[in-house]
């Protein structure tokens, strides 16, 4: 009944339409280009009732005015209180919204930009629950701290450690090999690293892209969310100590990873 599709936009971002086949009502994620939307719609046969926003960046919301131009009626959702209000409805922590037979759950999670909400949906879209986790939650990432704190990325990720391990991780980036090059540059040795990387490389070469991953496998592999694992954090203490930094807790590990991935 519903599918899902990666429609590249710019040069690393996906704008993620799900589709009601039954329907051919569609809804899309974070439209920074109007144009990929439009015309993968036209060849798909499907008609925009919805959009998902994320978050304020132009690579995300770009395309929107766009695209309500072709559709005024089209249902605009972005969280509260952003800098972008060129929606229909505004949603905060906590809010549910219904599209066809899905029903989205809505959690905050600043640290990227302080408005910053992801849409998470128990219902099974290719046999898993769905994240929409814009640029909070990348694979093999997470996304860079332009308005929050440390603090509060590592509270948003924690708390998306919390959904089932079986969940898609829908990111809204091609970043994983740059992720990955990091990760290995911190941890050379992993080899569960080493394997990963080795499939994402086929992946990319056969012009598939490495998105969606599953949480359980992010808990293993992604050195943001590993903070309690003592290989990260003896390289994030190492990495500390060189750069003056304080490593004594599970957020002062999370930060000297961000930090190190910032600066590498």
């Amino acid at each position: 009944m519903f599918s899902i599709y990666p429609i590249p936009a710019f040069s690393d971002n996906y704008i993620w339409c799900l589709a009601d086949t039954s329907t051919g009502k569609a809804l899309v994620v974070d439209p920074g280009q109007a144009r990929p939307v439009k015309d993968y719609l036209s060849q798909a046969g499907l008609t925009l009732d919805t959009i998902l926003v994320t978050h304020h960046h132009p690579d995300h919301v770009g395309g929107i005015a766009e695209l309500q131009t072709s559709q005024p009626s089209v249902r605009i959702v972005g969280p509260k209180g952003s800098p972008f209000t060129k929606v229909t409805e505004t949603v905060k922590h906590g809010d549910h919204i219904e599209w066809q037979a899905i029903r989205f759950s809505v959690l905050a999670t600043p640290g990227h930009t302080l408005d910053h909400i992801v849409y998470f949906t128990e219902t099974q879209i290719n046999n898993a629950p769905a994240l929409f986790s814009g640029d909070t939650l990348f694979i093999g990432g997470c996304g860079r701290l332009f308005e929050g704190t440390p603090e509060q990325m590592h509270r948003s990720l924690s708390s998306l450690l919390t959904l089932p391990d079986t969940t898609a991780i829908y990111c809204a980036h091609e970043y994983t090999l740059a992720n990955i090059r990091f990760s290995r540059h911190w941890l050379p040795e992993d080899a569960a690293l080493i394997e990963f990387e080795q499939e994402c490389n086929e992946l990319r070469q056969s012009g598939k892209p490495t998105v969606p991953s599953s949480l359980k496998k992010e808990k293993a592999l992604n050195l943001f969310l590993r903070w309690d694992d003592p290989s990260v954090i003896k390289a994030a203490e190492a990495y500390g100590a060189e750069h003056g930094l304080s490593v004594t807790n599970p957020t002062e590990v999370f930060a000297a990873v961000r930090h190190g991935k910032d600066h590498f």
